[in-house]
């Protein structure tokens, strides 16, 4: 006679199974998001950093905001040559932009990394994201998607879940008075 497991039978020791098995899931759920969270912040706060010292990977020294140099101009002016929307991205070029562009990615950056300002983060981070996408149209490899989308969904998806309460300080953020009565902020 073959031996019936708890999971084989629909019964009661399947049902009270499940809720510890879907608990177990949600608390590796939301430890990926949290990795992903972080992770996705650095990339941000590195392209800030890298910007900004010319740390030598995408910018080298000389060309450093510190230095002078400018940290949107090549992207603006090389990437998108014989692109669609060449002339709206160029006419882009120019100090303000270095000044939003760079405040966008220490603030995205740094808002991921710690879990707080979710959804600000997730809207201006997917607005920047876009903007990249749209410079580079058409794209080379594939019609339409290309990494800055699929960042941007992730964005959005983090925000969504609150992927800030787990091992960020998103609970104690949502907690504060100015985000309690400005939900937009959280």
């Amino acid at each position: 006679m073959a031996t019936v497991t708890s999971r084989e039978v629909r019964g009661e020791a399947e049902i009270r199974d499940r809720p510890a098995d879907d608990a177990r899931r949600a608390l590796k759920a939301r430890h990926m998001l949290a990795v992903t969270r972080i992770t996705l912040g650095w990339v941000f706060l590195w392209a800030f950093l890298d910007k900004t010292f010319g740390l030598g990977f995408a910018t080298e020294s000389g060309d450093a905001w510190v230095n002078g140099g400018s940290p949107t101009f090549g992207f603006l002016n090389f990437a998108t040559e014989g692109k669609t929307f060449q002339d709206f991205f160029v006419g882009l070029s120019g100090t303000f932009t270095d000044w939003l562009f760079m405040i966008g990615l220490l603030g995205i950056g740094v808002a991921l990394i710690l879990g707080i300002g979710m959804r600000i983060a997730a809207v201006s981070g997917s607005l920047m994201l876009l903007m990249m996408w749209a410079a580079e149209l058409p794209l080379v490899n594939n019609p339409f998607m290309d990494d800055h989308i699929v960042y941007a969904f992730v964005l959005i998806a983090l925000a969504i879940y609150g992927a800030g309460r787990t091992w960020g300080l998103g609970r104690a953020w949502e907690q504060l008075p100015i985000v309690q009565h400005n939900r937009f902020l959280e």
